[in-house]
């Protein structure tokens, strides 16, 4: 029989896209002082969609960036260069070129939803922030969403299933609808214990410093 992990546990939501790269970077940043703090997480992910209104075919990501920030082509290549080697710091592999794209992430959100109900939502969104931002996959297309959820331990034909069904769209709508009720307008937005919001990727030392009032208020 095994004993039961000693270490507390600390519940964070994180509301999030896959197509949103410092929120991957927020969650290594998280995941490291998780480590340093011996602290479990019990981890739920949300959706918010950066461009909702993405059509299919998406967009060139730099002319998206360009765009909607109204950046150069300097700026949004000194923000890509800026990311990657933040990824590398952190372990993760960001890789960009003049081919990226922008895309719709809805039907991701619904898989996610859907995973969320089979103990895999972590993992899926793992494998989700790998195909998009390392594979340089499109998360729109049916055959990317399945087999980032084969590789997250998922079952493809139920994973089809689910995405066909249509039964996801309804809740992840509703889901986007709360948390922008209240006041989510940018990702990641990380809540902590249910009570303490830092928005955007905050750093290993904030996130530790958060981590530990919880541990202290839960004592």
């Amino acid at each position: 029989m095994t004993a039961p992990d000693p270490r507390p546990i600390v519940q964070i939501d994180i509301v999030s896209d896959v197509v949103c790269p410092w929120c991957i970077v927020g969650f290594r940043q998280l995941d490291i002082a998780l480590k340093e703090q011996n602290v479990l997480a019990n981890l739920r992910w949300h959706p918010f969609e950066l461009n909702p209104d993405m059509p299919s075919e998406g967009q060139n990501l730099r002319e998206h960036i360009m765009e909607k920030y109204g950046s150069t082509a300097e700026q949004s290549q000194h923000a890509r260069d800026r990311l990657t080697r933040t990824g590398a710091e952190l372990g993760f592999t960001f890789n960009f070129d003049d081919d990226s794209r922008m895309v719709n992430t809805f039907a991701a959100h619904q898989l996610l939803d859907w995973a969320e109900t089979q103990g895999r939502q972590h993992p899926l969104k793992m494998a989700l922030f790998a195909a998009y931002f390392t594979n340089q996959q499109d998360v729109s297309q049916a055959e990317v969403l399945l087999d980032a959820a084969q590789a997250a331990g998922l079952d493809r034909d139920a994973a089809r299933a689910a995405l066909d069904s249509g039964d996801h769209v309804a809740p992840v709508r509703e889901k986007q609808q709360f948390w922008t009720s209240r006041g989510i307008s940018g990702v990641p937005s990380m809540v902590f214990a249910g009570k303490y919001l830092v928005t955007g990727a905050q750093g290993g030392e904030t996130y530790s410093n958060l981590l530990q009032r919880c541990l202290t208020e839960a004592a």
